[in-house]
């Protein structure tokens, strides 16, 4: 492996279509209610993308760290595993992504919370501050989270709920309640796919002492649990589309019956390694989702 292909690797791209579909609902959610700001959605791409590199990067670091990614994980190899960059390496672009990740949402920040109370200001400013840590800290340190089964939670809060209606306020300056179920919708198709990679890795994962939510369950209640998050995500987003009456809209349901094609693959599956090809799978979907609901939002426009 070269050193410019373990980065690429490192940088795990396939991951971020799923990172930037909460920021693509919100905004377009904005725009469906007369907000926009091609400023506050090019910048909140920016930062969300940076914020995504930042966890990939780490997480790569951390496991390597604990040993966690060794010839027993059935993944890829990832590039600290690989050899060709070492830890330190790693830890320096750790932290220039995390400081390139603070600055793109410091001017963010800036242009998004414009004739806002400063107290909002403040408080958007502690999300950038959590967001890097979160992304930092799932693999990363004595107590990462990830190691600890709390990896779901923090995914469905950041991938969901902070992005979604997050950026949604920067456009509309006001909080809408009925943006939570939109946002759950990203929110549990994104733990979803976290929920697969950790279903993938579970053997490896118990022997190692990472102890994911799906370690902690079992291979058969993992599956339960998968389900629930897909048919749940897809639920929440009916409940929020329905009551609009814009057919358009419903374009954003296409994707889902490929979601539901691949639940029947996944309560089919036997064997860790064929849950790898799905990661893909429910990505895409999500990203496909909201770009399907950008469409609609256009067209209606």
């Amino acid at each position: 492996m070269s050193n410019a292909k373990a980065w690429i690797g490192a940088f795990r791209l396939r991951t971020l279509p799923l990172s930037v579909s909460g920021i693509i609902m919100g905004s377009f959610i904005a725009k469906l209610n007369g907000f926009w700001d091609s400023t506050i959605f090019t910048l909140a791409l920016s930062t969300t993308l940076l914020f995504q590199v930042v966890s990939n990067l780490a997480n790569d670091l951390g496991d390597s760290q604990k040993g966690t990614d060794n010839e027993q994980r059935v993944g890829p190899v990832r590039a600290v595993q690989s050899g060709v960059i070492s830890q330190a390496q790693m830890k320096a672009a750790v932290i220039l992504f995390a400081i390139l990740s603070l600055i793109s949402a410091g001017v963010l920040i800036y242009f998004g919370t414009q004739n806002l109370p400063q107290q909002i200001l403040i408080l958007y400013a502690v999300l950038a501050l959590l967001c890097v840590a979160a992304a930092i800290m799932y693999t990363v340190g004595k107590k990462a989270y990830g190691y600890h089964g709390f990896g779901d939670v923090f995914v469905f809060i950041f991938f969901g709920l902070v992005s979604v209606l997050g950026v949604y306020t920067f456009y509309s300056k006001n909080f809408d309640w009925t943006n939570l179920l939109p946002a759950a919708t990203i929110g549990l198709l994104s733990t979803a796919v976290l929920n697969l990679n950790n279903m993938r890795d579970r053997v490896n994962d118990a022997h190692s002492g990472k102890n994911t939510l799906v370690v902690k369950m079992g291979g058969n209640w993992a599956k339960l649990y998968h389900a629930l998050l897909i048919l749940g995500g897809i639920a929440c987003l009916l409940a929020f589309v329905f009551p609009l009456k814009q057919e358009w809209l419903f374009l954003a349901f296409i994707p889902c019956l490929v979601l539901l094609i691949h639940l029947k693959i996944v309560m089919n599956t036997r064997i860790e390694k064929d849950f790898d090809p799905q990661l893909k799978v429910v990505a895409l979907s999500t990203f496909a989702i909201s770009l399907f609901f950008m469409a609609g939002v256009l067209i209606i426009s």
